[in-house]
């Protein structure tokens, strides 16, 4: 007699992989999957039961389109594998698995650029940390983000760890790219390589509705236009004035009607991305600078307090020397956000051009879009485009942002 237990579906399917600390990690099935495989042989593996299948490796890099999720993927595998539950594999309720989302457990060192990259003296005694045994947890884990940024000298110090690895150490890393090239071939050549995908718009309104508790109409729009982005959504959907800033951006293909719009419109362009980094690390620079004052004995009295004092004036001058590289990166970043939504506007005006039958990028602008296609030929929003993409290399390699963008705004006027 034929069994009348029905076959999983593809969305029972997608919840089980959900489930526990998965449930941070937005769609990205496959990956998941993969990563509970490999979280099972390690734990196999350190109860003397190494099947053997290859599932688990000591080193990991992440790639992917940015926005997909790349750090918070890593997380949660750092997690599973330090999870305590012995049911599962990355239960999302122990101890071990809250720390390693929150990145306060002491054997998952998570390294973040504050910079434009990533030095060898930090990458050096990331590596001497990354040689000691782990102290509570299953194993020691090393998460680069932005791997991309490692210097050359970074680059050939982390290299010497990945190719002989500490028994109980794993590195994962991260690249917001769909070109693993940005990451040296040295180093990529030693790791399993897990490829994200752009998150769906649907996936990506159902974490903002259902996690974050965005109203339902407001969190299908911003998912329709982050570009599967999950964090940008998230602000979008949750800030208004990151929702102005936005809409100021994409007003300025249409906007661009003589000389004095193109130096207003790009030094406004550069000022409301200071504002944005500035918004961002306000309240933390003030904390750590009032964390370290505290740290260093500020206010105190008696002996050894001058000497303190001084002690204090030069930490503080390298902290802020350190803010200021991060207010830097933040800036680059807030900028460059805007130059993809601005080739974002341009993809558009192409596509409806030519008819394509596909989503378009910007659907709130979709009728500046379809005026754009009217009035330009495809050559002329092509090379807009082409501008828009240089002006995001020029950044890259570190050209003054007022300049790239003046550069940019004149050609688009022209």
């Amino acid at each position: 007699m034929a069994s009348e237990t029905a076959a999983p579906t593809a969305g029972a399917v997608a919840d089980r992989e959900s489930e526990g600390i998965w449930a941070e990690v937005v769609g990205q099935p496959e990956a998941v999957r993969t990563l509970r495989e490999a979280a099972r042989a390690a734990r196999d593996r350190l109860a003397g039961h190494d099947s053997g299948t290859g599932a688990m490796t000591h080193a990991w890099l992440f790639t992917g389109p940015p926005g997909s999720g790349h750090p918070v993927m890593a997380r949660a595998f750092a997690g599973a594998l330090q999870c305590t539950d012995p049911e599962t594999v990355g239960c999302g309720g122990c101890v071990a698995c809250e720390t390693a989302l929150a990145g306060t457990h002491a054997d998952v060192t998570t390294v973040v650029p504050e910079g434009l990259s990533i030095s060898v003296a930090e990458m050096r005694s990331l590596v001497q940390a990354a040689a000691r045994r782990p102290n509570t947890g299953h194993w020691r884990v090393v998460l680069i983000e932005d791997a991309d940024r490692l210097t050359e000298g970074a680059a050939n110090a982390l290299l010497k760890a990945v190719e002989e690895p500490p028994a109980r150490t794993v590195f994962l890393l991260c690249s917001p790219s769909d070109h693993p090239a940005d990451v040296p071939v040295t180093i990529r050549s030693r790791c399993r390589g897990v490829q994200l995908r752009t998150p769906l718009t649907e996936a990506i309104a159902e974490v903002l509705h259902h996690r974050e508790g965005v109203e339902r109409s407001m969190a299908d729009w911003a998912a329709s236009v982050c570009g599967g982005h999950v964090d940008r959504a998230r602000r979008l959907a949750t800030d208004q004035q990151a929702r102005e800033r936005r809409e100021a951006v994409l007003r300025i293909p249409l906007g661009l009607r003589g000389l004095s719009e193109v130096f207003s419109e790009a030094s406004g362009l550069v000022r409301a991305a200071e504002t944005e980094a500035g918004e961002a690390n306000q309240s933390r620079d003030e904390a750590e600078k009032e964390e370290l004052r505290t740290a260093m004995g500020a206010g105190g009295t008696g002996k050894g307090t001058s000497s303190a004092t001084k002690g204090a004036n030069a930490a503080l001058k390298e902290l802020e020397k350190k803010q200021k590289a991060r207010a830097t990166r933040s800036q680059r970043d807030a900028l460059d956000l805007a130059l993809v939504d601005l080739a974002g506007f341009y993809r558009d005006v192409l596509a409806l051009g030519f008819g394509a039958e596909v989503p378009l990028n910007h659907p709130d602008f979709a009728n500046q879009a379809r005026r754009a296609a009217a009035e330009w030929t495809s050559e002329t929003a092509l090379r807009r485009l082409e501008a828009v993409l240089r002006c995001r290399t020029a950044l890259d390699r570190n050209v003054k942002p007022i300049i790239a963008v003046e550069a940019l705004a004149a050609e688009l006027h022209r």
